[in-house]
């Protein structure tokens, strides 16, 4: 059986249980415990989480984590160019040193009313676009599949997705995010 690799933030907890569950008996799901966090963060866990494992497909995000703000701060958690070359980095060492197949998910929208009313800071939708561009830029240049998560909560629905906090999902909206995973990874199994 392949072996398939998540890492990610939050969401990818929320939609961890929904992959393992469509591809069960079909790949072996590994994934770090905890939340990956920062690009900072999965640079600094690559050897342990990646590399040291030998995955057959990575299917990585970040992005939630570096983008956030203090409230009134002018300056993100990871600035743009730093989280770029973070990303730069990963998936340079990826490539140099695993066999697997890479695939960069795209960071999930947020509702940024939602998320100011109830989090001890911000994070802004301009921040997810920028982002996001940021990290496509860097995907094109290494040649990565791309599981667009960004457009697949757009096209059905952000809003009617996110829980009040406005940045993690409903049942609904993770078994969409899983779903999503999954048709990214299914093809990347063999007969």
């Amino acid at each position: 059986m392949k072996r398939i690799l998540l890492i990610g933030d939050s969401i990818r907890l929320g939609y961890e249980a929904h992959v393992r569950r469509a591809l069960e008996g079909q790949a072996e799901i590994l994934s770090p415990r905890e939340n990956g966090g920062t690009s900072v963060n999965v640079l600094a866990h690559l050897d342990e989480w990646a590399i040291a494992q030998q995955p057959d497909v990575v299917h990585l995000n970040c992005g939630l984590h570096d983008l956030r703000r203090e409230f009134g701060a002018d300056e993100n958690a990871v600035p743009l160019a730093a989280y770029e070359e973070n990303l730069e980095r990963i998936w340079s060492r990826l490539q140099g040193e695993t066999e697997a197949a890479l695939i960069w998910a795209t960071t999930t929208p947020v509702h940024e009313g939602r998320h100011h009313a109830t989090k001890g800071f911000d994070r802004f939708e301009a921040d997810v676009v920028a982002y996001n561009a940021a990290a496509l830029r860097v995907a094109r240049r290494h040649e990565l599949a791309i599981d667009d998560l960004y457009a697949t909560v757009m096209s059905a629905g952000r809003d009617r997705l996110l829980l009040p906090d406005g940045v993690h999902y409903t049942d609904e909206g993770y078994a969409l995010l899983g779903a999503a995973v999954v048709a990214a990874v299914r093809p990347l199994l063999g007969a």
